[in-house]
């Protein structure tokens, strides 16, 4: 899933910076250098001037077509992703639901690690979380070994580890351990060897578990809802990942930003859209997510989008991304 052909693409504040600059002597960039002489990132200013750009023909999701991943004649190890932004909202746990069943589809065996004490992606997937006995929280406790508490989903070759409301007594019980920011990736290590994809679907914060996620992960996918405050966030995120790259984790890269939430028929989605991928370029998965009203009644289902509706164009655009992520 790396890109291949030259080293791991980090994220960096240069393109934006790029941007924010362009056309010196113009109104914009006059707002833009007050807002920086403010402590400003250059992200931030992207997002103030949003109403500034109107690029609709360059806005437009790519169409270029990724290859089918070829067939698996064994399994593991895992590549580990996280799922990451500190904003609510945004598509997190959809995307690790429908990318995961993307790839098992495909003939992977992935495994989703629910790391949120809302236990969405359990719910999701049809899992009664308040009457399970084990989760991701007895494991981080100790209690029981990772292979003990996943669960088989109705997809074939997606399994889960689910949470609940207890997962969020796990923050405090851990900051007192030593080597608390290595607590997941020591309980995965043994299931990595088994699985060729673990999802790791991160809580909206930058909180210990996060910092565990981030940890254990090889590389991290940001779903970044195509909205005007979605980009305000990521900043902030990239200097986490930064920091826990230099501290913690040398091998973790950004796998990309995925644009979720995209409605082609207004001018600001395009806008953001357009302003993201200009700024972070080849970083910006080439497939995004559209709004669509099959997402909330895939949780009422329990079922991913690609089981619920296959035939849907969200379920088309999610196998398009799995088929995008494999291909890196």
């Amino acid at each position: 899933m790396a890109r291949r052909g030259g080293p791991p693409h980090t994220m960096t504040n240069e393109p934006a910076i790029r941007l924010a600059s362009r056309d010196a002597g113009s109104a914009s960039d006059a707002a833009q250098a007050a807002a920086k002489s403010k402590g400003k990132s250059a992200v931030e200013d992207m997002s103030d001037e949003l109403a500034l750009t109107d690029e609709a023909a360059f806005l437009e999701s790519s169409t270029r077509e990724f290859p089918v991943p070829p067939a698996l004649t064994q399994h593991g190890p895992a590549r580990v992703i996280a799922m990451c932004n500190q904003k609510g909202g945004v598509g997190k746990t959809t995307s690790t639901i429908n990318l995961g069943a993307a790839m098992a589809g495909y003939g992977r065996r992935v495994l989703l690690v629910d790391l949120d004490p809302q236990g969405a992606l359990s719910v999701g997937l049809g899992v009664p979380v308040y009457t399970i006995e084990r989760t991701i929280y007895d494991v981080l406790m100790g209690d029981v070994t990772a292979a003990e508490v996943v669960m088989h989903t109705s997809v074939p070759g997606l399994d889960l580890i689910p949470s609940n409301i207890g997962l969020s007594a796990a923050e405090l019980a851990l900051v007192t351990e030593v080597g608390r920011e290595y607590v997941l990736q020591g309980a995965l290590r043994d299931l990595a060897q088994v699985y060729d994809v673990i999802l790791i679907d991160c809580q909206p914060s930058l909180g210990l578990l996060t910092v565990n996620a981030l940890a254990a992960a090889d590389s991290v996918i940001i779903p970044l809802e195509c909205e005007y405050f979605a980009l305000r966030g990521v900043a902030l995120l990239q200097q986490t990942i930064e920091k826990v790259k230099s501290r913690i984790n040398p091998r973790l890269e950004i796998e990309g930003l995925l644009p979720t939430k995209y409605d082609a028929r207004t001018v600001h989605t395009r806008e953001v859209l357009g302003r993201v991928r200009e700024a972070f370029g080849d970083q910006v998965f080439d497939t995004t997510i559209s709004r669509t009203i099959k997402f909330p009644e895939t949780s009422s289902a329990g079922l991913p989008i690609t089981a619920y509706a296959p035939t849907s164009t969200a379920a088309q655009q999610y196998m398009r991304l799995a088929r995008e992520v494999l291909d890196r």
